[in-house]
């Protein structure tokens, strides 16, 4: 901001109209700017370009993503558990005994490539932030990854940060990582994904929303101090794509302490608990700018601000760093005057700072016209007078050109199923184990093992399993299971379908523990929207998402787009990582995906067809990507589910897992490897198809001798095909077909299955 040499005030912003103002360096087109002009009738303050620029942000706005995000509204299924669905920080749904559950997914890519560490840590700081603005307790954290090959120097760098941050934030909270996902590929080495999910618990009473209603109210800034660190960080990192002077953004990278946050929560708690706050918001991407413009376009729309009272990390701040900074462990609160004593005696006891900066104002019927009226002042002069609304809900919107890329057919034509298969049972037995042992489908305990994932007595079931589960209170059984899933290979292949089979496994991963799927919450994550292929892929996969969801009933509660996501020219596969969340009633009835009961007999649900477009197999073996995806059949998922679900309750099953990288071989190997026993089964098809397929809608599991005929009748009742194909027992998975057998010993497959990440990463 160093155009402008003095304060810049509206009173100078309106006697120097032509005053240069940096607002390509803040990120704004030309016609954006020329936009805010016009909303203001002047040229905007510097304080005033900061807040529209980080506002009208790709990150903040939206802008172009939202015409397609619509129709995850216009054609969401009708849902009686959704209570505060998108719009607010995260959605909330109805979970019986007058509980509700919280949960949203959010990316931190860019500032984790830059500072692996804090960018990490610090976008789980944001998105448990995220949950407890809702009223709730965060009680869980999962993250979904993805990195650079995993013998890639880059990654050596980046992924042992990621970890380090998640690990130490969420651990210093208090907060049990349930589970989560790790892929590696070509595209992502200078763009990781960092995508951090949590999930909070709350009565129906408690729900909290941004908002700033009744005029004479207090704004309340508490948390943590204003710094340099962040400014723009998450709101200008993450809409622009990385080139070679991405390490020198490493400034605008957050710092996170998780200690501060832990008392903030508890702070927080206690503040709701005793009905001190009306509106509340945290300070994430955008900071004060955010906070402020949020709260007011929720109320009245009228707010003054006092910047001046803003408690700095370093005093020589202006005006416009303040509002752009997005330092961490901050949250901004409405609050009745005659509850201010008690508001700040709690802040006191928790050792946190609170300092009253405003208040919320009424508005004329002709301000109201205009969004209402936000005012902000700097040692007694104006240097913002505003509609909020403009900032904060009236943001550009584009419909961003798009057009499948001619390279799509090429693609689609180059069938997997041509690919070399095995000739032998020795081949075949070798390229199980490449298979089962590759980075992505391997092993992810070298990173799982730095999270804490029993911290607070209620997880029920966590990593490796299919999916997280908690107890959601301690008088009840009740409990809810959460699944993370994407494949950018499926999507890169056909966006649609792709998205379609992500929701489909994690709604499939929540089954296989005999929870009921309820809601889903989304991070897109794509490369840049200003290429027509890429807003194809984006609006292909938003389609498709909506329509699954739209079938299988489960509404989207809210989420996050992550675009540039590339480097140069060159963008990610397109990852949409679909968060799903389930229901159980009792999770004592819960299912583990460990084959550990000796002579219980193995199931196949589902039907297996030839299909290795963007199977693991295909890309571990021959570095192959091409063909169709499998095919997608929701309704067979949710047959599927219901045979799950309804085997947990009746006691029915022993184990599950859902099949789908490296399909049967590695689901067998899995299970087998978890529960610590052998496993034999019998193929009937070409045992190469059986092995390695990725057709969706499909289990194992693992039935108690004598529940066998009313097993294979509970799912005959829902038109699911299954198939008795082996036993759980002995000490190596042996497969036997036709032709032969593959047999390979426990001992051997956990070698193969275990090396992989330790080998690479081990030493780091």
């Amino acid at each position: 901001m160093s155009e402008v040499p003095r304060l810049d005030t509206v009173a100078v912003a309106q006697s120097s109209p032509d005053t240069p103002q940096p607002y390509a360096e803040l990120g704004m087109a030309k016609d954006e700017y020329e936009r805010v002009r016009e909303i203001l009738g002047r040229r905007p303050t510097s304080s005033e370009l900061a807040i529209y620029s980080v506002m009208w942000s790709e990150h903040c706005s939206y802008k172009s993503s939202k015409v397609h995000l619509r129709q995850f509204g216009e054609k969401a299924p009708q849902s009686d558990a959704l209570l505060v669905g998108m719009g607010e920080n995260a959605g909330v749904v109805d979970v019986g005994d007058g509980r509700a559950v919280t949960f949203k997914i959010e990316s931190h890519n860019h500032p984790s490539y830059v500072e692996p560490h804090q960018g990490a840590a610090t976008g789980v700081g944001g998105i448990v932030r995220d949950i407890l603005t809702m009223g709730a307790r965060p009680v869980a954290v999962m993250d979904a990854l993805r990195f650079g090959p995993a013998d890639a120097d880059d990654t050596k760098r980046v992924l042992p940060g990621v970890v380090s941050g998640i690990s130490f934030y969420g651990n210093c909270l208090g907060l049990p990582n349930i589970g989560g996902e790790i892929g590696f590929g070509p595209g992502y080495i200078g763009n990781p994904l960092v995508n951090a999910l949590c999930v909070g618990v709350m009565k129906h009473e408690d729900i909290k929303l941004a908002q700033a209603p009744g005029p004479g109210n207090k704004v309340v800034l508490f948390g943590s101090t204003t710094g340099p660190d962040g400014i723009g960080g998450a709101s200008v990192l993450a809409s622009a794509t990385f080139d070679d002077e991405s390490h020198a953004k490493r400034p605008s990278v957050q710092v996170g302490d998780p200690f501060m946050e832990k008392l903030l929560i508890e702070c927080s708690l206690e503040l709701f608990a005793k009905d001190l706050v009306v509106g509340i918001q945290d300070l994430g991407a955008a900071g004060v700018s955010c906070a402020t413009t949020e709260l007011a376009a929720g109320g009245t729309g009228g707010m003054n601000i006092r910047l001046d009272r803003v408690p700095l990390r370093d005093p020589r701040l202006t005006p416009e760093e303040i509002l752009m900074s997005e330092s961490q462990e901050r949250m901004m609160a409405i609050v009745e005057p005659a509850k201010m004593d008690e508001f700040l005696a709690i802040c006191d006891k928790w050792q946190i700072l609170a300092t009253e900066i405003g208040e919320v104002t009424d508005v004329t019927d002709e301000e109201a016209e205009r969004g209402g009226r936000l005012v902000m002042t700097w040692h007694g002069e104006t240097v913002v007078d505003m509609p909020p609304r403009t900032a904060s809900d009236e943001g550009p919107v584009y419909e961003r050109p798009y057009a499948r890329p001619e390279s799509q057919d090429a693609l689609q034509a180059d069938d997997a199923g041509a690919l070399p298969r095995p000739a032998t049972d020795a081949e075949l037995r070798e390229q199980l184990l490449r298979v089962l042992g590759a980075p992505g489908v391997g092993d992810p305990s070298w990173v799982t093992q730095q999270y804490d994932s029993y911290v607070r007595g209620d997880t029920v079931v966590s990593t490796p399993h299919d999916a997280g589960m908690i107890r959601i209170s301690d008088d009840s059984h009740r409990g809810v299971a959460l699944s993370t899933d994407g494949n950018g290979r499926y999507t890169r292949l056909d966006p649609y379908a792709g998205t379609q089979l992500a929701y489909a496994e994690a709604y499939r991963n929540v089954a296989a523990t005999g929870a009921r799927p309820l809601a889903v919450t989304n991070c897109l994550n794509f490369g840049s929207p200003e290429d027509p292929g890429v807003m194809w892929q984006f609006a292909e996969s938003a389609r498709g998402l909506a329509d699954a969801c739209k079938a299988l009933g489960t509404p989207v509660t809210g989420g996050n787009v992550s675009f540039y996501n590339q480097t140069g020219d060159v963008a990610i596969n397109p990852t949409p990582v679909i968060g799903v969340l389930g229901v159980i009633d009792d999770v004592r009835t819960r299912l583990k995906s460990a084959f550990d009961s000796e002579g219980a007999r193995v199931f196949l649900l589902g039907e297996t067809r030839p299909e290795f477009g963007g199977s693991a197999w295909a890309d571990t073996v021959h570095g192959h990507l091409g063909g169709l995806p499998p095919r997608v059949d929701l309704t067979a998922e949710a047959a599927l589910g219901e045979v799950l679900a309804e085997a947990a309750e009746r006691g029915l099953a022993r184990a599950a897992h859902d099949l789908s990288d490296g399909g049967l071989g590695v689901a067998l190997a899995e299970s087998a490897l978890r529960g610590g026993t052998g496993v034999r089964v019998t193929v009937s098809e070409d045992v190469f198809t059986a092995l390695f397929s990725e057709s969706g809608a499909r289990a194992v599991v693992a039935v108690a001798p004598g529940d066998e005929e009313e097993f294979v009748a509970l799912a005959a009742r829902h038109g699911v095909p299954v198939e008795q194909i082996g036993t759980v027992g002995g000490d190596a998975l042996v497969v036997s077909h036709a032709g032969g057998a593959v047999e390979v010993p426990l001992a051997e497959l956990r070698g193969a299955y275990e090396s992989a990440l330790p080998a690479l990463l081990g030493d780091l």
